[in-house]
C-alpha cells in the first residue's frame, strides 16, 4: 500500500512521503501498539490522500475492520476534492473529541507529533518561508495544533501522556522561535 504515496514528497521538500508513514509507525510501535495499530499507522494517510472511499474499502478488504476504522478516523476527509482547510480541520477535531478509541488517538497523536516535529525542524532551517508550503496560514496551523492538544489532553486517560508532553514541548519551542523572529 505504500505505493499509493510513491510519487509524493513531504511538503516543500524532496523527502519521500513514505518517511512520514514510517516515522508515525515507529512512534506507534515504540509505544506498545498492536499489529493493527502499526498497520494503520503505515496507512493512516492512504484514504485521505490517495483514493478516498475506494482506498478505504481496499484497506478494509486487505487488513480488516479495525485497521480500516483507525485509518478512517485519522482521515480529515475521504473526498477526492478536499473541502476547505479550516472546516475540514474543525470537523476532524470534533470527531476526534467524540471518539473514545485509544487506537485512533495513538495513531492520530503519533501523526501529529511527527508533523509538528517536522514543522519545527523545517522552521529552524527555513524560517518564515516555511509557511508558504501550507494551504493554511501560520496562525491557523498553530490554532490547529493547540486545538489538537486540547483534544488529546481531554482524552489523557486513553492517550499516552508522554507523547502529549512531547507535542506540548514541540509546539512551545516552535512558538518561542516564531516570537524570537518577530
Amino acid at each position: 500500500m505504500l505505493e499509493l504515496h510513491s510519487d509524493q514528497k513531504r511538503k516543500g521538500t524532496d523527502i519521500p512521503y513514505a518517511s512520514h508513514l514510517l516515522a508515525v509507525a515507529a512512534i506507534v510501535i515504540e509505544n506498545g501498539s498492536t499489529e493493527d495499530e502499526a498497520i494503520a499507522a503505515l496507512l493512516h494517510d492512504a484514504a485521505e490522500d490517495a483514493g478516498g472511499k475506494a482506498t478505504l474499502a481496499d484497506i478494509r478488504n486487505r487488513f480488516g475492520d479495525k485497521v480500516a476504522g483507525i485509518v478512517e478516523n485519522c482521515s480529515d476527509t475521504l473526498k477526492n476534492d478536499k473541502p476547505p482547510w479550516k472546516p475540514r480541520k474543525e470537523a476532524y477535531l470534533a470527531r476526534l473529541s467524540n471518539l473514545n478509541d485509544p487506537s485512533v488517538h495513538l495513531v492520530s497523536l503519533a501523526d501529529k507529533l511527527h508533523n509538528a516535529t517536522s514543522i519545527l525542524s523545517d522552521y529552524k532551517k527555513c524560517g518564515e518561508a516555511l509557511w508558504a508550503r501550507f494551504s493554511a496560514s501560520r496562525p491557523e496551523i498553530l490554532w490547529y495544533y493547540k486545538s489538537l492538544l486540547s483534544s488529546y489532553k481531554s482524552k489523557q486517560d486513553i492517550c499516552l501522556g508522554h507523547l502529549i508532553d512531547e507535542l506540548v514541548k514541540t509546539i512551545s519551542e516552535l512558538e518561542s522561535l516564531i516570537e524570537d523572529q518577530h
